[in-house]
């Protein structure tokens, strides 16, 4: 039962047992729960020495009720056994770093990789924590970034397209007349076209289907700027796709900011000032083309374990089990 996350409840329905009185028989009398070292100080912080490697991740993840963890994982595990090296509770930089350091100083020099995202927190946790390892920044949040400033534009365009329906169907109410929403070429109106546009913002052209196809040069049409944004999106997005070294990345990016420059949409100048700020550790993804993919699935999986337990009534007991099942 430790080697899998199964909760007790989905042991019920094919064993025809209570779930309730089986977790707790669990945890009372049949797990080595109210000896484990760490439940002293479980909800504050767990820690596994042993899981430190060449090769990690940084990542937050709320776990119950919006409460944050920080948590450290090894790239080498590939999120099973041995992936977890420390969960500590909240991102209070100092918090985590006294966990980490009870690691001893020489295994925490060995670590050459941690992937991170651009929070000052977590630059700070690596820094003072693996003082050899190399920072990467996930490439995946410095491009939902500019995802977020596209999706803005759009949103912003569907709000003043449902002002401007409900202006004319005011309009239409006072003057005894019936209203009848535009109708565009692919049978949209222009606030469905808004709406069903998000997901075609997140792809590159060459994956879109015929109808968002037809979407897309209804709506760019429309709305240029959208267009220009997503321009900027994509091209931004290929800097990291093409095999390239660090050097032409960076003469990719330096067109980019010129672009973004012209451009003049002010929230993706923002972004290329947050670029530009942790551009050495965004560019140290071109060494090993590594990410924090890894983390972003150890929290998946986490979330996963947590639902099919329909939420975290103990948390300590909850990181027993998590402990039990990946460290």
């Amino acid at each position: 039962m430790d080697n899998s996350p199964v909760s007790s409840r989905s042991l019920e329905k094919h064993y025809y047992i209570d779930g309730d009185q089986f977790g707790q028989q669990y945890k009372e009398h049949l797990s080595d729960f109210y000896t484990w070292h760490q439940l002293g100080h479980a909800e504050h912080w767990i820690l596994f020495k042993h899981n430190i490697g060449e090769y990690l991740s940084i990542d937050e993840t709320a776990l119950s009720n919006g409460e944050l963890y920080t948590i450290i994982t090894n790239k080498k595990a590939k999120g099973k056994k041995g992936a977890l090296v420390a969960m500590v509770h909240g991102t209070n930089s100092d918090k985590v770093i006294e966990v980490l350091r009870k690691i001893p100083e020489s295994k925490r020099r060995m670590v050459k990789e941690v992937t991170l995202d651009m929070a000052g927190s977590m630059n700070k946790i690596v820094q003072l924590s693996f003082p050899k390892a190399t920072k990467v920044i996930d490439r995946f949040h410095v491009q939902k970034l500019a995802y977020d400033a596209l999706q803005e534009i759009r949103i912003k365009h569907r709000w003043e397209a449902i002002d401007e329906e409900s202006e004319a169907i005011r309009a239409a109410r006072y003057n005894q007349t019936q209203y009848k929403s535009t109708v565009l070429a692919n049978g949209d109106t222009v606030k469905q076209l808004l709406a069903r546009s998000r997901y075609l913002l997140f792809k590159s052209a060459d994956k879109w289907t015929s109808k968002q196809k037809e979407r897309a040069k209804i709506l760019f049409s429309q709305y240029p700027d959208i267009e220009k944004a997503y321009s900027l999106t994509h091209s931004l997005r290929m800097i990291f796709t093409h095999n390239i070294d660090k050097n032409i990345a960076l003469t990719k990016l330096a067109q980019w900011y010129d672009k973004v420059e012209k451009a003049g949409f002010k929230s993706f100048r923002s972004i290329m000032n947050t670029i530009h700020d942790h551009y050495k550790e965004i560019l140290n993804y071109f060494d090993n083309r590594s990410t924090n993919a890894s983390a972003e699935s150890f929290n998946a999986k986490l979330k996963s374990f947590r639902a099919t337990l329909r939420g975290v009534t103990d948390i300590s007991f909850f990181l027993y089990r998590v402990a039990k099942i990946w460290a």
